[in-house]
């Protein structure tokens, strides 16, 4: 058994496939003074009863970069460390019972096709053809993958430790981590039952325990991990004499793993037997009371199956291969797996706490293991991911994931695992964690709301007679109840005043000595004047674009930063993290709302209920009244229309809101308000502007100033990058799209070949039109050149438009 040392570069608590993939990766690049440790034996978590599948599918960009790397890690790893392993790469087949599935199929096939992929879409015919065993009357298609297939999660796991050794890192087992300390300079003590270990940083890995785990870093900034354990079954059959002669006479090759995700099951060759493993609807959650408390220790253990969950999908998966049905059940595993309130993992910084990450909550810990341990130690060493990773990033969810919250989203999940994501879907477990002081008036309104970081805000308003049902959003397509709804909202923007209450708005208040001299250094561009605001980037040191903020400059040192509800504690901390001594930051954003007030009449109706003065000048701010309430008024509109955006204290909000109703101002909801900045090409954080990309291939380079003094993050990378030219241009897009519009991450092709995709897409309702953003081969930036947009599988013709707003390009609008 080794020996515990005393001091270490890093410490990950956690034996599973991701700790020591995260060791592994942290070892290759170099940093081999870092320490595991592991309660019991490696893999004693989830990640010993795991069934192993290692597929690629994903219709999110940075989930499907992440286990494509742990397919490319893992068919060299054996060799790499020289440790054998069982590494079937059989493809696998995915099963389409309607053409909503194929349309999302064809555009994962798509996103594969970008990142290198050959996936293929198959019609039923072909399906059975890599498939003999399997019923397809009633089938659409299917998607092939082949790199798709299954390991042995333990030889994995043990194949990483091996090389992660052979590199000089040490792993500690049947040494459980018994609490952390942090000291004044932000390293850590890990506490261990056989002695303390002297840290730089520490990673939370501990699986299903995570959040047992977490609760030690409290004391030190941190939050209760947001996460819940589901009871998981899959079943091994008896050995199927068919399988064996199939397999014999195809020189041993292992069928496709099959997918019936309409159905919600999995379904593998096992040896000569079948895996089958279901996502019930009828799901169980475990250790979710104090009458179901958490075990001290699990390791290797199982429940006692249950069958009665599982029936209906058993029987239905012996229906669509009857050779299930020919052999018994040799033996069921139900085991604890961790979901995220969104069944996605936690990699990254851990909020609030410096110098502390996480590598947990993974519900596909052996497809996603490779590649979380790529992340992670890209995020620990060099401070910054090859991909963007906001989907998995733990600042993603802030104070409202209580442990009810979290019990209920995991379920959701879980029984809608292989669920489409439809554009107009929204999930209705979980909500009602965040209201806004006009709610009730908002839904009475007609407004159908959706979460945003747990604020619920109005996506569109129906009228009496709309259907509102979840069934009715099951759709890719831009048509439905919706539709005309949001037609009326934009067109009352821009003929009359719309009103769109928008809660959960980040603000930032700084202020103190040195503020000023501060945020020159922060941010790319430059300051407004006192009175005025104006936009600001922060880049990372490749001069990749990390956020947005309106800054707003009250006095020479005091300043207000507004950022996206979504970036709450990911600016928040950005800005609290490298404030100088002096300057103080104090956060008020629940506070305070904001309406969005903005039309053409929007002045005139202003001017009936306040004293301000609407005369200022497009960018500028002042405190006021309207309608009797305390208010900040601040002449900007994400609409591209004449407009303001009303803050206020939430006490203030109502009477504003209804005095702005009573004047005959329209409610819009947010589909709208992403219709109109996307004809003004404003972009969207982690869509438009993520680290996927610079500020110069973002077109964002009149908010960089060479000039200036100071030595921001990325000026260096920036100008190398002036100097070279940019890879990447940003562009508009209009699509001659037919049903739907360009989903984020499109394919767009120029003469055959793949040169870039979209980040965002909408019907332009003012400019009558499908308008995507998106990035392409620089030198295709140019306007007129004609591409294609690859809408759910379907080439549409796309037109590189000048580089200024679709709507509205000299902002006269705007500025009257």
């Amino acid at each position: 058994m080794a020996e515990i040392p005393t001091k270490a570069k890093v410490v990950i608590i956690g034996g599973g496939v991701v700790g020591c993939s995260s060791l592994y990766h942290l070892a290759k690049k170099g940093w081999t003074d870092c320490v595991l440790l592991e309660k019991n034996e490696l893999t004693a978590g989830s990640t010993w009863h795991a069934a192993g599948n290692v597929p690629t599918f994903s219709t999110s960009w940075s989930i499907m970069n992440m286990q494509r790397y742990s397919t490319e890690l893992y068919s060299r790893l054996g060799d790499e460390v020289d440790y054998p392993m069982n590494y079937h790469q059989t493809g696998s087949l995915r099963l389409a019972h309607s053409q909503e599935r194929m349309q999302e199929f064809k555009r994962a096939a798509s996103m594969g096709r970008y990142q290198g992929m050959n996936i293929e879409i198959l019609t039923p015919e072909e399906t059975k053809e890599r498939y003999p065993f399997l019923e397809t009357h009633d089938l659409a298609g299917a998607l092939y993958d082949p790199h798709d297939g299954d390991i042995d999660p333990a030889q994995v796991t043990q194949a990483l430790a091996k090389g992660a050794r052979d590199m000089g890192a040490k792993i500690i087992r049947f040494c459980p981590a018994t609490g952390v300390t942090q000291n004044d300079d932000g390293t850590w003590i890990v506490h261990t039952e056989k002695g303390d270990i002297a840290c730089e940083y520490v990673v939370n890995s501990a699986g299903y325990y995570a959040q047992r785990v977490g609760e030690w870093f409290k004391p030190y900034g941190g939050r209760t991990v947001p996460m819940m354990v589901m009871s998981h079954q899959y079943l091994l059959s008896e050995e199927v004499p068919e399988i064996e002669e199939w397999s014999k006479a195809n020189g041993g090759k292992k069928l496709p793993l099959l997918r019936d995700v309409d159905i919600s099951y999995y379904l593998r060759q096992e040896k000569n037997g079948f895996n089958l493993g279901p996502y019930e609807p009828n799901c169980r959650a475990h250790w979710d009371t104090g009458a179901d408390p958490m075990p001290e220790d699990f390791s290797f253990q199982l429940w006692q199956e249950d069958l009665d969950r599982i029936e209906d999908i058993v029987t239905d998966a012996m229906e669509r291969v009857p050779l299930l049905g020919s052999s018994g059940i040799s033996k069921i595993i139900n085991g604890p797996i961790p979901y995220a309130p969104d069944g996605l993992p936690l990699i990254g910084p851990m909020p609030g706490v410096k110098n502390a990450f996480e590598a947990c909550v993974f519900t596909f810990g052996i497809a996603q293991g490779g590649g979380a341990g790529k992340v992670l130690a890209e995020w620990i060493v060099d401070g910054v991911t090859e991909w963007d990773m906001w989907s998995c990033d733990p600042r993603r969810y802030t104070d409202y994931t209580d442990h009810q919250y979290c019990v209920d989203k995991g379920m959701e999940v879980y029984g809608n695992e292989y669920a489409m994501h439809f554009p107009y879907h929204e999930w209705p477990a979980g909500r009602d964690r965040k209201l806004s002081p006009v709610h009730d008036k908002v839904k009475q309104l007609g407004g159908v709301m959706g979460a945003y970081n747990g604020w619920e805000r109005a996506n569109w308003f129906a009228q009496p007679g709309d259907d509102t049902s979840l069934e009715a959003t099951h759709t890719w397509n831009r048509k439905g109840p919706w539709e005309q709804r949001i037609r009326e909202e934009c067109e009352a923007v821009r003929d009359t005043c719309g009103v769109l209450d928008l809660p959960g708005f980040t603000r930032l208040w700084l202020q103190g000595e040195g503020a000023d001299e501060w945020l020159r250094g922060f941010v790319t561009g430059g300051l407004p004047k006192i009175g005025r605001m104006n936009l600001v980037y922060v880049a990372d040191g490749r001069g990749r674009i990390v956020t947005e903020f309106s800054c707003i400059r009250l006095a020479e040192n005091s300043f207000v930063l507004i950022t996206a509800a979504t970036a709450q504690w990911h600016d928040g901390e950005l800005v609290r993290n490298s404030v100088p001594a002096g300057v103080t930051v104090k956060e008020t954003t629940t506070e305070r709302d904001a309406l969005l007030v903005a039309g053409p009449k929007s002045r005139e109706i202003l001017s009936d209920i306040t004293d301000a003065d609407l005369s200022a000048g497009w960018l500028t701010h002042q405190h006021c009244s309207v309608a009797g309430q305390k208010a900040f008024l601040i002449r900007v509109s994400f609409t591209g229309e004449l407009g303001w955006e009303v803050h206020a204290e939430n006490d203030a909000i109502p009477a504003i809101y209804d005095a702005l109703i009573s004047a005959g101002v329209k409610p819009f909801g947010m589909y709208a308000l992403n219709s109109l900045r996307m004809e003004k090409g404003y972009r969207a954080w982690k869509g438009d502007l993520s680290t996927d990309y610079s500020m110069l291939e973002g077109g964002l380079e009149r908010f960089v100033r060479f000039d200036k003094p100071q030595e921001f993050t990325g000026k260096a990378a920036l100008l190398a990058e002036k100097q070279r030219g940019r890879r990447k241009a940003f562009v508009t897009l209009i699509v001659d799209a037919h049903e739907a519009d360009a989903p984020y991450m499109s394919t767009i092709w120029h003469d055959g070949q793949i040169v870039g995709e979209t980040t965002s897409g909408a019907w332009g309702y003012r400019v009558n039109a499908s308008v995507a953003l998106g990035m392409v081969r620089a030198d295709l930036a140019e306007p007129g050149t004609e591409l294609e947009v690859e809408i759910y599988g379907e080439r549409c013709k796309a037109v590189v438009q000048p580089d200024q707003p679709l709507w509205d390009p000299e902002n006269e609008r705007i500025r009257a």
